[in-house]
């Protein structure tokens, strides 16, 4: 915490600009030793929040034609001076920066360093540091919503609500406890109890938002299955709208999976084209339709498709049979020929799709219908609604809900009121659990390990 880090910030490869990081105390006499303005002031004397036009000697060497920003803690990034050498992209020129910026002085920056030192300096709390790298990772415009809105601090604002209600709780307790002479009343009032109630309202609502919020951020598992030919692989070349998969009249033509990934309005759905779901002698065929039946199990939606054109049989049925109710939409395929089937033995699928894969009719509805089943209810406005992502978080908040649950059972039994302040203890740490107010190194170095090093 106390030395000066440096990194490319930038992607490796080819382009137009390249940047070069280096945040520390040593930043700007770093700067001094490579760095000579066009203006021709000393580092001293160039402006805070400025960027400087000049060029990067190595001794003698020219380097390269550069733009330097300077800005200096305590209201940067870090909270402690920050250099940014803005120089021409390109893997040699970064590099050589970078190497002269370590000869001077500075050290290599450890993956996630500079983020970390920001959470460390308190400019950030854990929950916003986790949503830069969320952020960067963002594949839809909904996922960085979410990422956006914990980064502004709302869920630490919540978790910071929720601390206040139990803090109200415990200062009660613990006059009772403390001082008994006093004379106060065992049984909370009727305000303290319903600060727990809003508690536990709270963080159900938030742990519930969670299997939601990961469907944004990482996307939606969708598995499109049947049995061998009525149209799966069609379904998925008309949903990518072009040939991903081969689809021909013979049946068990896909034999292995097949996953791509889409934006549906704004959530990453990533379909699985799995092989016919069928008894069959054919050793590789059969190992497409055992891991057919694994991805029924993984998946978070299953597109149950049926050939509209023949009656149900018993193939179909098995496929059934093993699909979860609550997480099926049923697929009336071959829209374009006579209908024949019969779909009201499928009793648990509420919701069946008229579709033709063939000539692409009723592909908008099934999409809609997939978009409703994933923001159903609880995401629909990520600007409104406060939207967990992290299993880290749901973790914390399910310690949380069960340390006051326990509170109401010790209230309802006429338990000892210091039974009361152990499980208020362990609902207030796990809510700083969630902000990082108490953390381990394990922890840290495991969060700050999934980013990059230059971030």
């Amino acid at each position: 915490m106390f030395d000066t880090i440096a990194a490319i910030s930038t992607p490796r490869g080819e382009g137009g600009i390249g940047i070069v990081r280096i945040s520390g105390p040593d930043s700007l006499c770093i700067l001094s030793k490579i760095f000579t303005p066009k203006s021709g002031k000393s580092i001293e004397d160039l402006r805070n929040f400025s960027i400087n036009y000049g060029h990067i000697y190595d001794g003698e060497t020219l380097v390269d034609e550069v733009m330097v920003s300077i800005m200096k803690g305590p209201n940067t990034y870090t909270k402690e001076d920050i250099v940014e050498v803005n120089c021409h992209g390109g893997f040699l020129i970064t590099e050589r920066v970078l190497e002269l910026i370590l000869k001077k002085g500075a050290r290599i920056s450890e993956l996630g360093e500079f983020t970390r030192r920001a959470f460390l300096n308190g400019r950030i709390d854990l929950t916003q540091a986790e949503s830069v790298m969320d952020l960067i990772h963002g594949k839809t415009d909904k996922s960085i919503s979410l990422s956006l809105n914990q980064l502004r601090g709302d869920l630490r604002e919540q978790i910071g609500h929720l601390k206040k209600l139990l803090l109200d709780v415990a200062a009660h307790v613990n006059v009772v406890l403390d001082y008994p002479e006093e004379g106060i009343d065992d049984p909370l009032p009727l305000d303290l109890v319903d600060n727990l109630h809003v508690v536990m309202n709270t963080t159900d609502a938030l742990i519930k938002s969670y299997d939601k919020g990961k469907m944004i951020k990482e996307g939606v598992k969708t598995a499109i299955v049947g049995k061998p030919n009525v149209g799966k692989s069609s379904l998925l070349n008309s949903i990518l709208k072009e040939e991903r998969a081969i689809v021909t009249h013979i049946a068990g033509t896909t034999r292995d999976i097949i996953e791509e990934v889409i934006n549906l309005k704004g959530v990453p759905l990533i379909l699985v084209d799995t092989a016919g779901i069928r008894k069959t002698e054919d050793f590789v065929e059969n190992i497409g339709v055992e891991k057919s039946k694994e991805m029924i199990e993984k998946a978070d939606l299953v597109l149950f498709v049926v050939d509209g054109s023949r009656e149900l049989d018993i193939e179909d049925m098995e496929i059934y049979n093993t699909i979860d109710a609550g997480k099926v939409i049923g697929l009336m395929n071959k829209m374009d020929v006579e209908t024949k089937i019969d779909v009201t033995p499928l009793t648990k699928i509420k919701k069946w799709i008229k579709i033709s894969a063939k000539e692409n009719t009723g592909i908008d509805a099934m999409e809609d219908e997939i978009y409703r089943y994933v923001v159903s209810g609880q995401v629909e406005d990520s600007s409104e609604k406060l939207v967990i992502t992290n299993v880290r978080h749901k973790s914390a908040l399910e310690k949380t809900k069960d340390a006051v649950r326990n509170i109401f059972e010790t209230i309802d039994s006429g338990y000892p009121m210091d039974l009361i302040a152990v499980d208020l203890k362990e609902g207030l740490d796990a809510l700083s659990e969630v902000t990082g107010e108490i953390s381990n190194e394990d922890l840290l170095d495991h969060i700050f390990s999934n980013f990059c090093v230059g971030k």
